[in-house]
Protein backbone atom coordinates (compact mmCIF):
# COMPACT_ATOMS: atom_id res chain seq x y z
CA UNK A 1 0.00 0.00 0.00
CA UNK A 2 2.73 2.43 1.00
CA UNK A 3 4.75 1.62 -2.16
CA UNK A 4 1.66 2.30 -4.30
CA UNK A 5 1.12 5.65 -2.61
CA UNK A 6 4.77 6.63 -3.17
CA UNK A 7 4.50 5.61 -6.85
CA UNK A 8 1.32 7.66 -7.33
CA UNK A 9 2.85 10.73 -5.66
CA UNK A 10 6.06 10.33 -7.71
CA UNK A 11 4.09 9.96 -10.93
CA UNK A 12 1.96 13.03 -10.17
CA UNK A 13 5.05 15.08 -9.34
CA UNK A 14 6.82 13.91 -12.50
CA UNK A 15 3.85 14.77 -14.70
CA UNK A 16 3.50 18.37 -13.60
CA UNK A 17 3.73 20.53 -16.68
CA UNK A 18 6.57 23.02 -16.88
CA UNK A 19 6.14 25.04 -20.05
CA UNK A 20 7.72 28.47 -20.19
CA UNK A 21 5.89 30.67 -22.70
CA UNK A 22 8.03 33.72 -21.85
CA UNK A 23 10.67 32.52 -24.31
CA UNK A 24 8.13 31.89 -27.06
CA UNK A 25 6.60 35.35 -26.52
CA UNK A 26 10.03 36.99 -26.62
CA UNK A 27 11.03 35.26 -29.88
CA UNK A 28 7.70 36.15 -31.51
CA UNK A 29 7.97 39.80 -30.43
CA UNK A 30 11.68 40.05 -31.33
CA UNK A 31 11.51 38.35 -34.72
CA UNK A 32 7.99 39.19 -35.86
CA UNK A 33 7.54 35.53 -36.75
CA UNK A 34 4.97 33.25 -35.14
CA UNK A 35 6.79 30.60 -33.12
CA UNK A 36 5.23 27.56 -31.49
CA UNK A 37 6.48 25.33 -28.71
CA UNK A 38 8.46 23.19 -31.18
CA UNK A 39 11.26 25.73 -30.89
CA UNK A 40 12.35 23.79 -27.77
CA UNK A 41 9.78 21.03 -27.22
CA UNK A 42 9.32 17.67 -28.92
CA UNK A 43 5.68 18.51 -29.66
CA UNK A 44 4.54 21.78 -31.26
CA UNK A 45 1.75 22.06 -28.65
CA UNK A 46 4.19 21.90 -25.73
CA UNK A 47 4.68 19.31 -23.01
CA UNK A 48 1.11 18.87 -21.79
CA UNK A 49 -1.11 16.30 -23.46
CA UNK A 50 -1.13 12.74 -24.71
CA UNK A 51 0.41 13.18 -28.18
CA UNK A 52 3.91 11.92 -28.99
CA UNK A 53 6.51 13.97 -27.13
CA UNK A 54 4.03 15.02 -24.46
CA UNK A 55 3.91 13.98 -20.82
CA UNK A 56 0.73 11.89 -21.10
CA UNK A 57 2.41 9.60 -23.66
CA UNK A 58 5.67 8.95 -21.79
CA UNK A 59 6.69 5.43 -20.85
CA UNK A 60 8.00 4.73 -17.33
CA UNK A 61 11.57 4.84 -18.69
CA UNK A 62 10.89 8.22 -20.32
CA UNK A 63 9.27 9.43 -17.06
CA UNK A 64 12.50 8.55 -15.26
CA UNK A 65 14.55 10.37 -17.92
CA UNK A 66 12.27 13.40 -17.56
CA UNK A 67 12.87 13.37 -13.81
CA UNK A 68 16.65 13.28 -14.34
CA UNK A 69 16.43 16.17 -16.82
CA UNK A 70 14.35 18.25 -14.43
CA UNK A 71 16.88 17.61 -11.66
CA UNK A 72 19.76 18.90 -13.83
CA UNK A 73 20.07 22.16 -11.94
CA UNK A 74 23.63 22.87 -13.00
CA UNK A 75 25.17 23.04 -16.48
CA UNK A 76 26.82 20.05 -18.12
CA UNK A 77 24.41 17.35 -16.96
CA UNK A 78 24.01 15.93 -20.49
CA UNK A 79 20.21 15.91 -20.34
CA UNK A 80 17.91 14.04 -22.67
CA UNK A 81 14.40 15.08 -21.73
CA UNK A 82 11.77 13.23 -23.78
CA UNK A 83 9.54 16.32 -23.87
CA UNK A 84 12.29 18.57 -25.27
CA UNK A 85 13.84 18.51 -28.72
CA UNK A 86 17.61 18.67 -29.30
CA UNK A 87 17.65 22.48 -28.98
CA UNK A 88 15.71 22.42 -25.70
CA UNK A 89 18.00 19.75 -24.29
CA UNK A 90 21.01 21.74 -25.52
CA UNK A 91 19.82 24.80 -23.59
CA UNK A 92 19.36 22.86 -20.34
CA UNK A 93 22.69 21.08 -20.81
CA UNK A 94 24.56 24.35 -21.40
CA UNK A 95 22.87 26.44 -18.71
CA UNK A 96 21.34 24.05 -16.22
CA UNK A 97 17.71 24.15 -15.12
CA UNK A 98 18.40 26.68 -12.36
CA UNK A 99 19.89 29.33 -14.69
CA UNK A 100 17.23 28.63 -17.32
CA UNK A 101 14.45 29.32 -14.78
CA UNK A 102 16.16 32.56 -13.75
CA UNK A 103 16.05 33.70 -17.40
CA UNK A 104 12.24 33.54 -17.52
CA UNK A 105 12.16 37.20 -16.43
CA UNK A 106 14.70 38.17 -19.12
CA UNK A 107 14.41 35.77 -22.07
CA UNK A 108 16.65 37.96 -24.24
CA UNK A 109 19.57 37.03 -21.97
CA UNK A 110 19.35 33.44 -23.20
CA UNK A 111 20.98 34.51 -26.47
CA UNK A 112 23.95 35.93 -24.57
CA UNK A 113 24.53 32.75 -22.58
CA UNK A 114 24.33 30.14 -25.33
CA UNK A 115 27.55 29.33 -27.18
CA UNK A 116 27.93 31.50 -30.28
CA UNK A 117 29.51 28.65 -32.26
CA UNK A 118 26.71 26.12 -31.71
CA UNK A 119 24.88 25.17 -34.92
CA UNK A 120 22.79 22.05 -34.30
CA UNK A 121 21.36 21.82 -37.84
CA UNK A 122 24.64 22.63 -39.61
CA UNK A 123 23.16 25.36 -41.82
CA UNK A 124 25.89 27.86 -40.98
CA UNK A 125 23.60 30.05 -38.87
CA UNK A 126 24.37 29.85 -35.14
CA UNK A 127 21.57 28.55 -32.90
CA UNK A 128 21.63 31.84 -30.99
CA UNK A 129 20.88 33.77 -34.19
CA UNK A 130 18.09 31.36 -35.09
CA UNK A 131 16.59 31.81 -31.60
CA UNK A 132 16.59 35.60 -32.07
CA UNK A 133 15.24 35.40 -35.64
CA UNK A 134 12.51 32.88 -34.79
CA UNK A 135 13.79 30.23 -37.19
CA UNK A 136 14.15 26.54 -36.35
CA UNK A 137 17.66 25.74 -35.08
CA UNK A 138 17.06 22.07 -35.99
CA UNK A 139 15.99 22.60 -39.63
CA UNK A 140 18.80 23.40 -42.07
CA UNK A 141 16.26 24.76 -44.56
CA UNK A 142 14.72 27.25 -42.13
CA UNK A 143 16.71 30.42 -41.64
CA UNK A 144 17.38 33.88 -42.98
CA UNK A 145 17.28 33.31 -46.77
CA UNK A 146 20.22 35.59 -47.54
CA UNK A 147 22.41 33.95 -44.86
CA UNK A 148 21.41 30.48 -46.05
CA UNK A 149 22.36 31.48 -49.62
CA UNK A 150 25.73 32.86 -48.50
CA UNK A 151 26.53 29.83 -46.38
CA UNK A 152 25.49 27.38 -49.09
CA UNK A 153 27.48 29.33 -51.69
CA UNK A 154 30.62 29.18 -49.52
CA UNK A 155 30.06 25.52 -48.71
CA UNK A 156 29.55 24.57 -52.37
CA UNK A 157 31.98 27.04 -53.97
CA UNK A 158 34.21 24.35 -55.51
CA UNK A 159 31.24 22.55 -57.07
CA UNK A 160 29.82 25.80 -58.39
CA UNK A 161 33.16 26.74 -59.99
CA UNK A 162 33.56 23.29 -61.56
CA UNK A 163 30.02 23.42 -62.93
CA UNK A 164 30.62 26.90 -64.31
CA UNK A 165 33.90 25.83 -65.93
CA UNK A 166 32.27 22.73 -67.46
CA UNK A 167 29.41 24.86 -68.79
CA UNK A 168 31.77 27.42 -70.36
CA UNK A 169 33.90 24.64 -71.89
CA UNK A 170 30.78 22.91 -73.20
CA UNK A 171 29.47 26.12 -74.77
CA UNK A 172 32.90 26.81 -76.31
CA UNK A 173 33.02 23.30 -77.79
CA UNK A 174 29.44 23.56 -79.03
CA UNK A 175 30.20 26.89 -80.72
CA UNK A 176 33.19 25.41 -82.57
CA UNK A 177 31.26 22.27 -83.47
CA UNK A 178 28.44 24.35 -84.97
CA UNK A 179 30.93 26.56 -86.80
CA UNK A 180 32.66 23.47 -88.22
CA UNK A 181 29.31 22.00 -89.18
CA UNK A 182 28.35 25.24 -90.96
CA UNK A 183 31.68 25.30 -92.86
CA UNK A 184 31.30 21.64 -93.84
CA UNK A 185 27.72 22.22 -94.99
CA UNK A 186 28.76 25.31 -96.98
CA UNK A 187 31.65 23.41 -98.61
CA UNK A 188 29.33 20.53 -99.45
CA UNK A 189 26.74 22.91 -100.98
CA UNK A 190 29.43 24.71 -103.03
CA UNK A 191 30.82 21.43 -104.38
CA UNK A 192 27.33 20.32 -105.44
CA UNK A 193 26.78 23.61 -107.28
CA UNK A 194 29.98 23.31 -109.29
Amino acid sequence: MRASLIFIISFAAATQVHAYPEFQKFVTANSGRPVNCALCHANHDGPEGTAPGQIGRLTPVEQAELGRARAALEAGANVNSPILNAFGNHIIDRLGKKKFLELRVAPAELAKLLPADSDLDGDGIPDVQEYLEGTNPLDKNDGNPWRLFQNNFKRNFAQIMLTLAATVAGLYALRHFLRGFAIATRSHDESEES
